[in-house]
């Protein structure tokens, strides 16, 4: 405790120096428009850097000034990059919350007036209940949940304190999304009927993320359309707007990532470095993690396996004795590598997504719209307009802003920002009820896949909510 209010006393005079930068009160309602938005990060890993980036690019527009992350030398590096003062690095999230509950309390300020939380999908829920009760607006990391439960518990905490809420949803935030939400929007191709769209994953991103990877347990994350692909049936949704979707089928399997399919050459072989066959791989460790270190590239994959900077003997030891250097067929893994969506929504239009790992593509989805008087083909960077009409095409080229996701990040933390310093929901383009019914919709696209069987939207939804309520009384 005496260290809490030493921290406390420290903050009150950090926040005079900083002529009250983080100025909301507990009063979730607080005018802010004319201040910069200040932002705690729970989770500083690479969601967490992507989101804060913006403060880095336009520090006029906000400040990470807290922070929580349990790795040592991601903290350290984290903390040194957005020189974030030591009274408010925290090891954990329930450190930080803490901290906060004892500002809050001694002088009647918040930490910080935002929280970015991007820790663990199983973590969503319960990190957002808590900064929420403390009055905290919330940037949360998609999935919102790994749970039906926990998906309608949040949205109660997000209504009763009135907080603005941004979702992990990146893709509605992209140039190349929003112009084509814009065509939609405007008409001028008539009525949007129906969507095709595929999501490949990209077979050595699959491979990380999904077979050796955080998301590649269901008990331990959840089904990988929900922890991959949320964002694109949400993206789906918003585009057939108003318009809801009534009834889902889906299908898909863990078809190749399993002990059947390794090959008999690989022998007893449980890790790439020992294996025999090693560099006749598509999903070798030593090509995916080590090799782009050995050549100086120390970003994304290999980043994330390591706490700090990646280099060769990091790597190797990450190899030798962590899940990343398991053989793909020996890995404990059990969600879905394939995976298609049916959709048909309350007006009558129809819309169908895959997901698939086997690809050369890394996540650059591909995307057919058809309109009663035209179509739109694109592939996330560039999309053709063919008019049937005018008997035109036209190819747009809407570039991006930098940043994941075809500037997606960049899109979604900017709006988010600009929300919270102005107290308008309207300004991130959704809300929680949007956030809510898109994941009922994957959580219903799952149920059909596992049942067999065409679920009804809005009685899933009924259903869902009736035992939520029984459930908590």
């Amino acid at each position: 405790m005496a260290a809490l209010i030493s921290n406390t006393k420290s903050l009150w005079r950090r926040s005079v120096r900083l002529k009250h930068s983080s100025s909301m009160d507990t009063d979730p309602s607080h005018p802010n428009s004319n201040q910069l938005v200040t932002l705690a990060v729970v989770g500083c890993g690479q969601r967490g850097k992507a989101y804060s980036k913006y403060a880095l690019t336009c520090p006029e527009h906000c400040k990470v000034i807290a922070i929580a992350e349990p790795r040592p030398n991601t903290r350290r590096n984290f903390t040194n990059l957005y020189k974030v003062d030591k009274t408010l690095v925290f090891d954990t999230w329930q450190d930080l919350l803490a901290a906060s509950a004892e500002t809050i309390s001694t002088i009647g300020k918040r930490l910080a007036d935002a929280v970015i939380i991007a820790v663990q999908d199983h973590l969503h829920a319960e990190v957002t209940a808590a900064f929420t009760l403390q009055g905290y607006h919330i940037l949360c990391e998609k999935p919102m949940a790994t749970s039906i439960s926990d998906c309608l518990q949040m949205e109660r905490a997000i209504k009763d304190a009135r907080i603005i809420f941004g979702m992990g949803h990146v893709m509605r935030y992209s140039p190349y999304s929003k112009e084509i939400t814009t065509i939609i929007r405007s008409g001028v191709l008539g009525e949007l009927i129906n969507v095709v769209q595929v999501e490949p994953v990209g077979h050595y991103h699959f491979a990380h993320s999904y077979v050796r990877g955080n998301w590649s347990n269901e008990n331990q994350s959840s089904f990988s359309l929900m922890t991959k692909c949320c964002h694109d049936i949400d993206l789906i949704c918003n585009w057939f707007s108003p318009a809801v979707p009534a009834k889902i089928s889906s299908f898909g399997s863990l078809k190749h990532f399993r002990k059947s399919a390794k090959p008999k050459a690989a022998g007893n072989a449980t890790r790439c470095l020992e294996c025999p066959i090693e560099k006749e791989c598509a999903y070798s460790a030593k090509r995916i993690y080590l090799d782009p270190v050995s050549h100086g590239n120390t970003g994304w994959p290999v980043e994330t396996i390591v706490d700090g900077l990646p280099d060769l003997e990091n790597v190797t030891a990450a190899l030798k004795s962590g899940p990343y250097g398991l053989c793909v067929y020996e890995s404990a893994n059990d969600v879905c590598d394939n995976q298609v969506v049916n959709i048909e929504f309350s007006n009558g239009c129809t819309a169908s997504f895959t997901m698939i790992a086997f690809t050369s593509a890394i996540c650059d989805r591909q995307t057919r719209l058809h309109f009663s008087y035209g179509e739109i083909i694109g592939d996330m960077k560039t999309f053709t307009v063919n008019d049937f009409r005018k008997g035109t095409s036209k190819v747009h080229h809407p570039g991006s802003e930098g940043g994941g996701h075809g500037g997606g990040d960049t899109g979604l933390i900017r709006s988010f920002v600009n929300a919270v310093g102005t107290k308008d929901q309207t300004l991130l383009g959704t809300d929680i009820d949007d956030v809510l019914k898109s994941h009922l919709t994957v959580f219903a696209a799952e149920s059909s896949r596992k049942e067999g069987r065409v679920v009804d939207c809005i009685a899933f939804e009924e259903n869902a909510r009736r035992n939520s309520t029984e459930l908590n009384g």
